[in-house]
C-alpha cells in the first residue's frame, strides 16, 4: 500500500515539472526547488513588451515522433496550441546554401556527388531509420561506421561536418554511432513548437502544478543535499533548511556531485566522469528579413571559415506578427566549456559574427540590428563514447530517497524536451514503486 510522501524535485526544466505532475497526481506533498526566476530550465525564454510569444533562449522543437513530450500536453489539454509549421532546411557546399528538407533535395544535393554515393548515403538513411539495434552501434564511432559503410565522400560531405561541430575536434572521433543513429531513427523534418512559444508552455504547466497543490520556489538556490539521520532527506536553501522523504534532482551531473557529496566515491566519479558540451548562442531582433529566400536553418561546417555552426531565423519559421515585426535570428554554436566564448561579453562576440552576415544577405547592414540577447550554459550537449550505455548514472542514486534525472541518462536518445519528459516521468514512477516497499 503505497504512504504519500513529502517530496522534493530540483529545478523546474521539464523533466522537474513532470515528474512534480505525476507525484503529485499520485497524492504526495510535492515542492519544486528553482534556481531561476522562470519555470522552463534549458527550453525557458523570453518577452519583449511588444511580442506576443515568447522567444527560446536556446531554439526548440518538438518533432511529430515526440510521444512523451505530444502525450503529455494532450494529457494536459493542449494538443490544439502545438503546431507543425514546415521550414526550409539548407545544407552548405562550396561557398552555397541548398535546400535539404526531403528526399528529392537530398537527392539532389551536390555535396554528395553521383552515382553509388548517393546511393550509399540513401542505403545508409533507411537501414538507420529501420534498425533497433543501437546496441550494436555503440560499439562503433561514427566516424569508423560512416566511413566503411557510407564511403569517405558521403560521411565528410554530410555527417562529419555535423559531429565536428556538436563535439569538436576534440571529441568528433570519439563519439558513437548510437548517437548518431538516434538522430536519424526517429526526427521528422516537420518541427513543431507551442503556440505562444515553450516558455508559455512551461508558465501553463506550473500554474497548472500549483492548482494541483505543487508548492515552486523561484529564485531559490540549492546548498546541499544531506541525508538527516532520521531517513529523511535535507535540503539547505540559505539559512533554512527543508525535510523531505524523497528527493530528485533534474540538475547536471556535475552540479549534483556538488549539492550531495555524501554519495557513494564511485557514483560520484561516475557523474564526474561523463564529458559534455557548452552552448553559445546569440539571439537578434532585426528590422529586415536576413534570408531573401525564406530559409530557416541553415547548418554551417566549421571548415567553411564561419565562426558559428548554426543560422537560424526564427521568423521564417513562425510569424513576425508574434514579435511585433521583428526579424528574430540565431546564431549558435557547441562549444568545450572552457572556450573563449564563455568569458567574451556580448559585444565582442557580436563583433566576430557581425562580418559573416553579409554572406547570408549582401545587403545586410549592422543598422538592421534592434537588440541582442546573449545566452550561454556549459550543460547543453552530453557526449556519449564508446559502449557509453556502462556510463549512464541510475536513477536511483544509492543514497536512500535520493533520485537523479538529467539529459545525460536519456542516451541512446539526443537531449530535448521530449526526453526529459520521459526521464523525469520515468523517475518519478520509480520513487512511486519505492513508496511500496
Amino acid at each position: 500500500m503505497t504512504s504519500h510522501k513529502n517530496i522534493a524535485v530540483v529545478g523546474a526544466g521539464f523533466g522537474g515539472l513532470s515528474a512534480a505532475y505525476d507525484l503529485a497526481r499520485a497524492g504526495n506533498t510535492v515542492t519544486v526547488f528553482e534556481a531561476a526566476d522562470h519555470v522552463g530550465g534549458l527550453a525557458s525564454g523570453f518577452k519583449e513588451p511588444h511580442w506576443d510569444w515568447s522567444v527560446e533562449n536556446f531554439y526548440h522543437h518538438i518533432f511529430q515522433t515526440d510521444r512523451h513530450i505530444l502525450g503529455l500536453i494532450e494529457e494536459l489539454g493542449w494538443s490544439e496550441k502545438v503546431l507543425f509549421p514546415r521550414p526550409v532546411t539548407v545544407m552548405y557546399d562550396k561557398g552555397k546554401f541548398y535546400p535539404f528538407d526531403s528526399i528529392p533535395n537530398a537527392l539532389l544535393y551536390p555535396g554528395l556527388g553521383w552515382g553509388i554515393n548517393k546511393i550509399r548515403f540513401g542505403l545508409v538513411g533507411v537501414y538507420l531509420r529501420l534498425t533497433n539495434n543501437w546496441q550494436n552501434l555503440e560499439k562503433s564511432t561514427v566516424d569508423a561506421w560512416m566511413r566503411k559503410w557510407a564511403g569517405n565522400q558521403v560521411y565528410e560531405s554530410m555527417w562529419e561536418p555535423m559531429i565536428v561541430g556538436k563535439f569538436g575536434e576534440e571529441y568528433a572521433k570519439v563519439v558513437n554511432m548510437a548517437w548518431m543513429w538516434a538522430r536519424l531513427h526517429a526526427r521528422t523534418t516537420r518541427l513543431g513548437t507551442f503556440e505562444g512559444g515553450f516558455q508559455h508552455f512551461a508558465d501553463l504547466f506550473a500554474d497548472r502544478l500549483r492548482q494541483m497543490g505543487v508548492t515552486i520556489f523561484l529564485d531559490t538556490r540549492i546548498e546541499n543535499i544531506s541525508t538527516t539521520g532520521q531517513g529523511q532527506l535535507a535540503i539547505k536553501t540559505g539559512k533554512e533548511a527543508h525535510h523531505f522523504d524523497q528527493v530528485l534532482s533534474t540538475t547536471s551531473p556535475a552540479l549534483l556531485a556538488r549539492l550531495a557529496p555524501d554519495l557513494p566515491e564511485d557514483y560520484l566519479q561516475g557523474l564526474l566522469s561523463l564529458k559534455s558540451m557548452g552552448a553559445v548562442v546569440m539571439v537578434l531582433a532585426l528590422k529586415h528579413q536576413l534570408s531573401k529566400e525564406g530559409y530557416y536553418w541553415y547548418n554551417i561546417p566549421k571548415s567553411a571559415g564561419f565562426p558559428f555552426l548554426s543560422l537560424v531565423e526564427h521568423t521564417n519559421y513562425v510569424s513576425t506578427e508574434h514579435f511585433g515585426g521583428d526579424h528574430i535570428l540565431y546564431i549558435g554554436d557547441y562549444l568545450p566549456q572552457d572556450h573563449a566564448y564563455f568569458d567574451l561579453d556580448k559585444e565582442e562576440i557580436l563583433a566576430k559574427f557581425l562580418p559573416h552576415l553579409t554572406k547570408f544577405n549582401p545587403e545586410f547592414s549592422p543598422d538592421w540590428i534592434r537588440e541582442t540577447w546573449l545566452f550561454r550554459t556549459r550543460y547543453a550537449q552530453p557526449v556519449p563514447l564508446v559502449n557509453h550505455s556502462k556510463n549512464i548514472p541510475a536513477i536511483r542514486t544509492r543514497i536512500p530517497g535520493l533520485y537523479f534525472a538529467s539529459m545525460s541518462q536519456v542516451y541512446p536518445w539526443d537531449r530535448g524536451t521530449n526526453f526529459a519528459v520521459e526521464i523525469g516521468r520515468r523517475a518519478a514512477h520509480m520513487m512511486l514503486d519505492d513508496q511500496m516497499d
